[in-house]
């Protein structure tokens, strides 16, 4: 897995403008900074944060968790099957007063397929040589609640515009995003 030794900071909220140094022992690649900054105004269009419930798949640094947090999201559970990514995302959540991120190493899928909850919206940013896309897709739609919203990052090699619940894909050079969304529910008349 690859792995980088570079800073975040954080976009927008409570801690706007704050810089983040990862450790350079743990086996992530961090969202990029143009990256999340697409995320972020693309989800900003469907929910209100100090509303909203929020799960950080693959969470690596927080990265993700804690920009979420920084903008007011009520609950953030952040997982990952890394011992020392969820001991340092438990760091700096504590450092900068996020009670509202829970964490929990499990492996992604089984996470999902052991939990019940929902949430509004879900991230997840696997291994590019991750090798269960589809069956992490498979699951999360029964995750979301009514009109959330899920993102998943990705590389260049992949396609998701068939999946189920598929919305659209951006690009933030080689990184890509794919969104998907939860549809409302209808009854017949």
């Amino acid at each position: 897995q690859l792995k980088l030794d570079t800073d975040r900071f954080f976009v927008r909220g409570r801690n706007k403008g704050k810089i983040l140094s990862a450790p350079k022992n743990l086996p992530v690649r961090p969202t990029t900074d143009m990256a999340k900054e697409g995320i972020f105004n693309i989800i900003e269009n469907y929910l209100e944060w100090d509303s909203s419930t929020a799960l950080d798949l693959f969470c690596g640094t927080g990265n993700i968790s804690f920009e979420m947090a920084s903008r007011g999201c009520s609950e953030v559970t952040s997982v990952d099957s890394h011992l020392n990514c969820i001991k340092y995302t438990n760091k700096i959540a504590s450092e900068l007063n996020y009670h509202e991120i829970h964490t929990k190493v499990s492996d992604a899928i089984i996470f999902l397929k052991r939990n019940k909850r929902l949430w509004d919206f879900i991230f997840a940013d696997p291994p590019y040589d991750f090798d269960n896309y589809n069956e992490l897709i498979d699951h999360i739609p029964e995750k979301l609640k009514k009109n959330g919203v899920f993102i998943l990052e990705h590389g260049g090699q992949h396609d998701f515009n068939e999946c189920k619940n598929f919305d659209s894909t951006r690009r933030y050079g080689s990184v890509r995003i794919t969104i998907f969304r939860s549809k409302p529910n209808v009854t017949s008349a």
